[in-house]
């Protein structure tokens, strides 16, 4: 052993890969398209999958139909262009056990791709062709003369114009080179025993040159460990940091208010609403300031236990808010709000009738003049009770006499930021805040992106809505049926919604595409029923007179753009078609089927896509379940990971090997970790190293809450 301490991710961070042999400036153009710029990048770029040479899927073992993987040699390489112009490039390749046709669409660069002699992988299905074996354009992994046992197949790009075995190669140099100092490991040695993981160094040797499959398995683990720990490690320090230098109110719970409120509701919370008032109520007579995330599905009934948290805070004397992410929705929820609390009174020892009516105002950017003076001045001398906005209620200039609680409706992350804004407008304590969101998370997610916030979920639908038959038309064939349908359900009084495409590309276009269709329903297959068009472009004046038609029921058809796609309520709209369906993600298309089935009718979503020949998953787990938390599951299998911290890493994605659908019982383990750690060592000044990692992965808005604690 040298004298000098064991290398760190930092170490590793400062060393370029121009210092490794072979790569110079071409390779360190191609490496950077792939954004690996240090040793750190090289070594974290894992390997896409492993193939096990020893019990290798053979041509003769493939079964139709199923996907495989298979080793092969490449024999002969011809291309065509057929005749209706589209290029076609087969290959004839071969193993010890047998041959096999593969065939390439409109992938004419295979032809210079896949040279005579040359060794690839193909992951696909085979399917018998003219009694042999045929394969259609499979995943090829070009993989060189690799011997080993197992061989680690890296992501790899035509265009960056790096192999598999390239990168392996430095990967391996690198590590070896690693070999003498040691590679430090900074989790302790009892988390590491108790769950049976390996050290971090034999993790990285493993999980690129494995011998044996059950020892990648083990260094993946550990790896996707490190990734959950780091996250959770910043949230679990966020929140016992919030939680020691936030003073909260100590809500005196079960007054009269709230006991009026509930009893003069048109039918009994269900028991999920039961559950989470029992868990909120909790937090807000404990002393630490409530964090706590409402998930519900569409239509769960998250309202009424956000405004019962409201009356909470307001039958102590305090005042509550509700914050929505546009003036829109913050319209919208101000007129449901005041529809739900009727004229609800609040008891008042101190007035001479013993009851004051409960005021709630709106507060966004429209509302300007005399009007919005007096919001501000009830807001400061605590006459207004409840006032529901967009973010402008935490911007200056507005003062509350004593917040005691805030709903957040959260389409979008509310960031620290913002909650540090909202501790600034109450000076002696801290709101209680209860962040509500319509989009299912599966579990797993929800201790990850809302890791600081703890959470109460809404998983079954109040009595009086009815469920949603999902249908797909798959194709032109069948969406005649689709319109003969909205038809019929006109001819019965009800009324329908047709959503139009998403265009990434531009607004413009989509309101285009809306118009267009909005021309070709009103001339043909809807002709003679009354139309409205609802996008982006309209004013907001031009939206509510729409909207406002719509809901008095002087229009049979809304065509939009996924503008409804929150909080409209129409309970007479029986039937949402969405075109182009392929195009929406599943959370998406769930959110947008949320807004019929509102009322006592039974209702219809149709999807409309073109005509695929294959399945479609996601359509198809639409029409299969109305569940949003199965759905969410089945999304994060669909989609993968993505991004899902709000601590967005500096230009890594945050998860590389862990997966929060594969790895739900690592995630909480890693929870658990963190808490110890945390708990023990509150600004990790005994785990240097580990310190340094969230240092150097995360960003400044991370740094700067980790400097602080």
């Amino acid at each position: 052993m040298s004298g000098r301490p064991p290398i760190t991710l930092r170490d590793l961070a400062a060393i370029d890969v121009g210092q490794l042999r072979g790569v110079g400036e071409k390779k360190r153009a191609s490496l950077a398209a792939f954004d690996i710029h240090d040793v750190l990048d090289l070594v974290t770029t894992y390997p896409r999958r492993w193939v096990d040479r020893t019990n290798e899927a053979r041509i003769a073992d493939l079964v139709p139909g199923q996907e495989a993987l298979v080793l092969v040699t490449v024999r002969s390489v011809t291309k065509r262009v057929t005749r209706n112009r589209r290029t076609m490039v087969n290959v004839n390749v071969g193993d010890g056990s047998g041959r096999m046709q593969v065939v390439f669409f409109n992938q004419p660069w295979r032809e210079r791709q896949l040279k005579e002699g040359l060794q690839i992988a193909l992951f696909g299905k085979a399917d018998t062709y003219r009694g042999g074996l045929q394969m259609a354009n499979p995943v090829v992994d070009l993989i060189g003369d690799r011997t080993g046992k197992i061989v680690p197949i890296y992501p790899q790009s035509e265009k960056a114009q790096l192999n598999t075995w390239e990168l392996a190669a430095w990967v391996e140099e690198a590590l070896r080179r690693c070999r003498e100092r040691g590679i430090a490991d900074p989790v302790p040695e009892r988390v590491r025993d108790r769950l049976g993981l390996v050290d971090r160094a034999s993790a990285l040797w493993s999980i690129h040159g494995p011998d044996t499959m059950r020892e990648k398995d083990a260094a993946r683990r550990r790896l996707a460990f490190d990734e959950l720990l780091r996250v959770q490690l910043v949230l679990v320090m966020r929140k016992r940091e919030l939680e020691r230098t936030s003073k909260g109110l100590e809500h005196v719970i079960g007054g009269e208010l709230v006991q009026r409120f509930h009893d003069a509701l048109p039918y009994p919370l269900t028991g999920a609403q039961q559950r989470a008032i029992g868990e909120i109520q909790a937090d807000l007579a404990g002393p630490n300031p409530m964090h706590r995330l409402l998930q519900g599905d569409v239509g769960a009934g998250k309202t009424v236990v956000a405004v019962t948290t409201l009356l909470d805070a307001v039958q102590g004397g305090h005042q509550g808010a509700l914050m929505a992410p546009t003036e829109v929705l913050a319209e919208q929820h101000a007129a449901g709000v005041r529809a739900l609390l009727g004229d609800l009174e609040v008891p008042d020892p101190g007035n001479l009738f013993g009851d004051r009516p409960l005021r709630v105002e709106l507060l966004t950017n429209r509302v300007t003049g005399s009007e919005r003076k007096a919001v501000l001045a009830g807001l400061a001398d605590g006459a207004v009770d409840i006032v529901i906005g967009t973010h402008a209620l935490i911007q200056e200039g507005v003062e509350f006499n004593s917040l005691g609680a805030v709903v957040v409706d959260e389409q979008h992350r509310f960031g620290v930021e913002q909650r540090a804004a909202l501790r600034d407008k109450s000076l002696a304590h801290v709101p209680d805040l209860l962040v509500m969101t319509a989009t299912p998370i599966p579990r797993t997610a929800a201790m990850t992106v809302y890791g600081d916030l703890d959470v109460s979920v809404l998983d079954e639908l109040p009595p009086g809505r009815t469920p949603i038959v999902t249908k797909w038309a798959n194709g032109p064939l069948l969406e005649v049926e689709v319109w003969g349908d909205v038809r019929a359900q006109i001819a019965e009084g009800r009324q329908a919604y047709v959503v139009c495409p998403l265009i990434e590309e531009s607004e413009k276009l989509e309101v285009a595409s809306a118009e267009e269709t909005y021309q070709r329903l009103a001339a043909g297959e809807l002709a003679g029923l009354r139309l409205g068009l609802l996008h982006g472009r309209l004013t907001p004046a031009e939206k509510q007179m729409t909207m406002d038609l719509f809901r008095a029921g002087q229009l049979d058809v809304l065509v939009a753009t996924t503008v409804i796609e929150v909080g409209v309520d129409v309970p007479n709209a029986t039937v949402m078609v969405i075109l182009d369906a392929d195009r929406f993600g599943i959370a998406q298309l769930h959110q947008l089927r949320g807004r019929v089935g509102r009322g006592a009718h039974e209702s219809t979503c149709w999807l409309v896509t073109q005509e695929h020949e294959g399945g479609n998953a996601r359509v198809e787990a639409l029409v299969a379940s109305t569940d949003g938390f199965e759905l969410a599951e089945v999304d994060l299998e669909l989609r993968g990971e993505g991004t899902l911290m709000s601590t967005s890493q500096k230009g890594r994605s945050d998860l590389k090997l862990a997966s929060l659908r594969r790895d739900r019982g690592l995630v909480a383990r890693a929870r658990e970790a963190a808490f110890e750690i945390v708990d023990a060592d509150p600004d990790l000044a005994a785990h240097p190293v580990l310190l340094d990692e969230l240092d150097l992965l995360f960003t400044e808005e991370d740094e700067g809450f980790l400097a602080k604690s």
